[in-house]
């Protein structure tokens, strides 16, 4: 099947004439008397989603719900919002499926493991940016990855999320056929996140190309898991040809992030800082010490950039 249908073409011309906008590019959407975002435990008959969410600019998601709660703390912190003592509550309480905090225009949201999870959660998340009438809003996933050819703890801008073949599309298989969409990310956005790396100059700041894979084992070439089905020449074959195609990190997520904003006219980025090279190893050493501070840099960059927006307006 051609790349997307004649909703998602329609999406996308909407999209330059009104880029601040939120579309839904679904015909039936507004046929529905009420929505229920089951998944977040919310709905349009019992919340009032303008006056919950109408003022967010900022959405940061990430897979740990922990990591998210941690993250909306050091938000409030940094721009000053509340007391140090207050306890963000999670909005998504009445569900365990995802975690959601809010710090004045800062939304935080879990969204779980690989891609199935993450669409999931976006669906439902862009309805809710959309019937809270928001506007101008940027989303940002900020993660954990492996890296190729880069230092432990280095961050990574994407610039574009590619596929396990090192194409920039996302193939998503719809009423049994398959639909090819573009995986592209803002640039202007993912240059000025970097350019925020560079002002913070705390640790190695990147922009590449991201490699989004469906498995966490097999799917990244590694060698550990319960099954194996190739040689580690191979692997290192691949992983170089990788490197060689601008692939900077791999993950799980970025694809879904990409493909989803680029439909529905919402300007995307992804933020990853990578725990190992992956052509020294498949498997993470480093302390939990460690670890903990490499992942609160994707944070510190993210919150530096926000800080610099809210500062311009």
């Amino acid at each position: 099947m051609a790349p997307g249908g004649p909703a998602e073409k329609a999406a996308e011309g909407k999209q330059s004439s009104k880029e601040s906008s939120i579309h839904i590019p679904n015909p039936h959407f507004e046929k529905m008397k009420e929505d229920i975002l089951y998944h977040f435990a919310l709905g349009t008959g019992t919340h009032d989603f303008p006056a919950l969410f109408g003022d967010v600019k900022f959405v940061c998601i990430g897979g740990s719900p922990l990591r998210m709660k941690a993250f909306i703390s050091y938000v409030a912190e940094q721009l000053e919002i509340g007391s140090p003592s207050n306890d963000f509550p999670n909005i998504c309480a009445a569900t365990d499926r995802y975690a959601m905090y809010k710090a004045g225009p800062v939304l935080s949201v879990s969204h779980g493991i690989g891609m199935p999870s993450i669409a999931i959660m976006l669906h439902e998340l862009i309805k809710l940016l959309h019937h809270s009438k928001c506007s101008d809003v940027i989303i940002i996933r900020l993660g954990t990855s492996g890296g190729i050819g880069l230092e432990p703890g280095s961050v990574v801008v994407t610039r574009q999320s590619v596929n396990a073949t090192f194409k920039p599309q996302l193939e998503q298989v719809i009423l049994g056929k398959s639909v090819f969409r573009s995986t592209h990310l803002d640039e202007k956005l993912a240059e000025e996140l970097m350019e925020c790396g560079k002002e913070l100059d705390q640790f190695n700041t990147v922009v590449g190309n991201t490699m989004c894979t469906l498995d966490f084992y097999e799917g990244q070439a590694r060698l550990d898991g319960a099954i194996c089905s190739y040689s580690n020449e191979e692997k290192m074959k691949y992983l170089k040809a990788a490197h060689e195609a601008g692939v900077k990190n791999i993950e799980m997520e970025s694809s879904i992030v990409a493909a989803m904003c680029h439909l529905t006219g919402i300007k995307g980025a992804v933020v990853c800082v990578t725990l190992l090279n992956r052509l020294q190893g498949d498997q993470i050493t480093s302390s939990p010490e460690v670890l903990a501070e490499f992942e609160s840099r994707p944070q510190k960059l993210v919150v530096y950039f926000i800080k610099k927006r809210l500062k311009k307006k």
